[in-house]
């Protein structure tokens, strides 16, 4: 096991290259299961989420390979192979097999998903498409277990606006007889991108980007290549550094548009940030005004970015205060950052960030992806040397973090954690 030490206070400029994103690889990947022909995806970031699925992929009979960035699948051989533990534990998205599998064989056996606990996040809108389509979905000893004769298109409204919902049903539905509509559909770039892929495959499919998804079922589908949308997550990550510590950034390969409630927020912050194709440019100002974050469904402000954003707001003027609409839990960041010297406190469902504050270098814990983010960021800006564990977060969603973050000027390095301190790791 390794740990990340950041030496704070070093100035950030240059240009970093944003990878493809996270949240539509977890979705595309599996898909792939649907094509009766070789698939092709361009442009993968290479993360530890990636590796899991190309195994997952392989565990049920297809070959993969890859090239760099490109991942090429053959699932002619695929089999409706159970997966009910093991691999498909690690991350919550391999949830998107109960849909690629169902849509493919008309069954699928798939363990209860895991990857960043985040609060409860029930799968009862996937279930619940599912069974409109036709499906029988049991629990059975901890796995889920979906069986259908045949599947026919439904009209299925979501309760909740799901983005996991909306893909999965939208996965098992594309070779479904007739037509099914989904209703307060998730909007999220990442969807389209599936579909994109999806719809190259030959499936047919509309109003993706809007509340209201058609899909005309077809027989089957096809190969095809498809390069994935850039990862606005991580370009938000890297936007929130630069506006942290960043003399002039470039961010490039950046969809400006799937970014524009950051980047309001941001400006709301006094940062100075401009967008120029697919790029961004960022600097930090002398003085950050608080400002008041409110994560909600996309277009709304992105609850993936709600911890980055907290570590930013410890360097800005009186109190901004969050509130995290989609996942409430997501605050196990806040005693680490307090152990850096951050004054944060929780009230209710409200977290309130009162600065400016000098953080200081201590040692902290990644509970999470994105509050490995944040307390990445803190790093930067902290007096003295931050140590970060928990490094396994991060890895599933940063593609080469460290060495991107040491061309802009960090001073960051890993180093291999002794027995004492995993023991010690493992048990706080």
């Amino acid at each position: 096991m390794q740990k990340l030490l950041i030496e704070g206070g070093h100035e950030l400029s240059g240009e970093v290259h944003i990878s493809g994103a996270k949240n539509s690889a977890v979705a595309l990947l599996p898909a792939a299961i649907l094509a009766d022909s070789t698939v092709t995806i361009e442009g993968l970031p290479d993360i530890s989420d990636v590796d899991t699925l190309g195994q997952l992929l392989e565990e049920i009979g297809g070959t993969v390979s890859r090239d760099g960035q490109d991942m090429t699948i053959h699932p002619e051989k695929m089999i409706a192979m159970p997966l009910p533990n093991g691999r498909v534990k690690k991350l919550r998205a391999s949830y998107y097999f109960m849909g690629a599998m169902l849509g493919k064989f008309n069954k699928a056996v798939i363990g209860l998903p895991g990857g960043c606990y985040l609060g409860p996040r029930p799968i009862d809108q996937h279930i619940k498409g599912f069974e409109a389509l036709g499906a029988e979905v049991t629990n059975e000893q901890g796995a889920i277990y979906l069986r259908a004769k045949e599947l026919r298109g439904a009209r299925i409204y979501l309760d909740v606006v799901s983005v996991g919902a909306t893909i999965n049903i939208m996965l098992a539905a594309v070779k479904a007889k007739g037509q099914t509509i989904i209703e307060n559909a998730a909007k999220e770039p990442e969807i389209i991108d599936v579909a994109t892929l999806l719809t190259n495959m030959g499936a047919k499919i509309k109003g993706v980007g809007t509340d209201v998804i058609r899909i005309d079922g077809v027989p089957s589908l096809h190969g095809c290549t498809h390069t994935i949308i850039p990862d606005r997550i991580e370009a938000g990550t890297y936007a929130i550094a630069a506006a942290a510590m960043g003399k002039e950034v470039i961010i490039d390969n950046v969809i400006p548009q799937h970014m524009e409630s950051l980047i309001a927020k941001l400006r709301e912050m006094n940062v100075n940030i401009e967008s120029h194709n697919d790029q961004l440019y960022v600097a930090r100002t002398k003085s950050l005004s608080s400002v008041d974050i409110k994560t909600l469904v996309y277009p709304g402000f992105p609850t993936d970015l709600q911890q980055p954003l907290t570590t930013l707001l410890t360097q800005a003027g009186y109190s901004g205060v969050i509130i995290d609409t989609i996942y409430s839990a997501r605050l196990k960041h806040i005693d680490e950052l307090r152990r850096m010297n951050a004054e944060i406190k929780v009230e209710g469902g409200s977290v309130i960030v009162s600065g400016p504050t000098q953080l200081e270098g201590a040692k902290v814990k990644a509970s999470d992806l994105r509050a490995g983010a944040a307390l990445v960021i803190a790093g930067l800006l902290a007096n003295g040397v931050t140590e970060i564990t928990g490094l396994d977060h991060i890895d599933r969603g940063y593609e080469n973090l460290t060495d991107k973050l040491s061309s802009l000027g960090a001073t960051i390095w890993r180093e291999e954690m002794t027995e004492s301190e995993i023991y010690q790791d493992q048990n706080t």
